[in-house]
């Protein structure tokens, strides 16, 4: 019977070249959609995760609670016996401390002259050769010019930075700013090259020192403003972080001093970001289902129209109304088959391009101080393989079930008059 009804389909195409196309464009819209939506996240969470949030970060209390203006004098005591602390009692995750901290970077002329100036933002981490934080922060691949440092007092500054402040690897800058006692404070650095990393807030004003260097300038001896958590992997993943996010807060108490462990999604407003593109994606497949079931309900309903005397046909010389029912649910099902792997084939390409490319919109965020890549990807997943194959599957069948009930409204008694033999 498959056979039969894919030979009919194959040689009568107005019953099935319109509705394969049909499927096959919501399977392509909807297979696109997820994995721009996926990508999208991926590349919003990985640059909150790498330059800010972590995938779990502590603070002091009072820390957080004005993070916006880096108040030092708050931030973590005793940093590295809580670094080695957390080292021991969750060994399945990558620790690091940081120090964020405001500055003006000051470049001098060939006289010590002031040659120009500009206000920075200041992150302070272990560079070391063995730190993790090169390949959290992918700073071999951020590197434009110059090397990475390799001894004291050696700095990164942005790309964009540096075109402004017109300096190059090799020269020395000055940072000017106050201590974590409110005290002014100078400290020079040399460049030792410029990074990019893609994210225009980062790229606008960063720049990179090593922590030790900066807890001597900021006068913070065995201090950090915080202390982030990676999974070794490096991808996030929700219920684990709450669980140790849970498990350490159990143990604080809520002074202004003591410290409070966040997860990812738990700042920066993104836990209901996540669940605003939840819920989006939810609407994309649900909309996708009723527009196609009302789309083929249509074509099913003109289709039954044209065929109106190929049923009457069927019933007279006997065949039951339930067994044209289910003939016509079997070929819509075959149609939403062969639309969906087509639809979902073609989605997947449009979004492997997309994955590889990228689309370049550092023009619409020029001015933003969001944590985004200038470059949104797709990202394809195992579950776009069936994100657009299972509702073809199912809106086809839907919209047939609707419009073939008028099969079982015939009346047999009728037939021979309708079709005039």
């Amino acid at each position: 019977m498959i056979r039969f009804l894919i030979k009919g389909l194959l040689r009568d195409r107005s019953r099935s070249l319109f509705p394969v196309m049909v499927v096959a464009a919501g399977a392509f819209l909807a297979v696109f959609g997820y994995c721009w939506i996926k990508g999208t996240l991926n590349d919003i969470l990985w640059a909150n995760a790498a330059f800010d949030t972590g995938h779990v970060k502590i603070m002091t209390n009072g820390f957080a609670a004005e993070a916006d203006l880096l108040p030092n004098d708050l931030a973590l005591a005793d940093a590295d016996s809580l670094l080695s602390d957390l080292r021991s009692r969750y060994p399945s995750m990558i620790w690091t401390s940081r120090t964020r901290f405001g500055s003006m970077i000051d470049i001098p002329d060939s006289l010590g002259e002031t040659r120009a100036q500009a206000p920075v933002m200041g992150l302070a981490i272990d560079l070391s050769p063995t730190s993790p934080e090169r390949r959290i922060l992918h700073l071999e691949n951020a590197l434009v010019r110059g090397r990475l440092p390799q001894q004291k007092n050696e700095m990164l500054i942005s790309e964009l930075l540096a075109e402004q402040l017109g300096v190059s690897p090799g020269e020395v800058a000055t940072l000017i700013g106050s201590s974590a006692y409110g005290s002014l404070t100078l400290h020079n650095f040399t460049i030792a090259g410029t990074i990019r990393f893609g994210v225009t807030a980062m790229d606008r004003s960063v720049i990179l020192v090593d922590e030790h260097e900066a807890r001597l300038m900021l006068d913070m001896e065995n201090a950090s403003s915080e202390i982030v958590g990676y999974f070794p992997d490096l991808l996030y993943k929700q219920a684990a972080a709450s669980s140790i996010v849970a498990d350490f807060n159990s143990m604080q108490t809520d002074v202004e001093d003591s410290p409070h462990m966040f997860a990812l999604h738990e700042q920066n407003e993104l836990e209901s970001m996540l669940i605003w593109i939840n819920y989006f994606s939810a609407i994309v497949i649900g909309v996708f289902i009723v527009a196609m079931s009302i789309v083929l309900w249509n074509a099913g309903l003109m289709g039954s129209l044209r065929r109106y005397g190929e049923f009457g046909l069927r019933l007279a010389i006997g065949e039951s109304k339930l067994h044209v029912y289910q003939t016509l649910l079997a070929e819509s099902l075959i149609i939403g088959l062969i639309g969906g792997v087509i639809g979902t084939a073609l989605g997947l390409a449009a979004a492997y391009y997309l994955q590889v490319k990228g689309m370049d919109i550092s023009g619409a965020v020029k001015g933003s101080n969001m944590l985004l890549t200038n470059v949104i990807r797709a990202q394809i997943t195992p579950a776009a393989l069936y994100v657009g194959l299972i509702p073809g599957l199912i809106a086809p069948p839907l919209g047939t079930a609707v419009a073939g009930i008028g099969i079982f409204k015939r009346q047999t008694a009728q037939l021979f008059k309708e079709l005039e033999v």
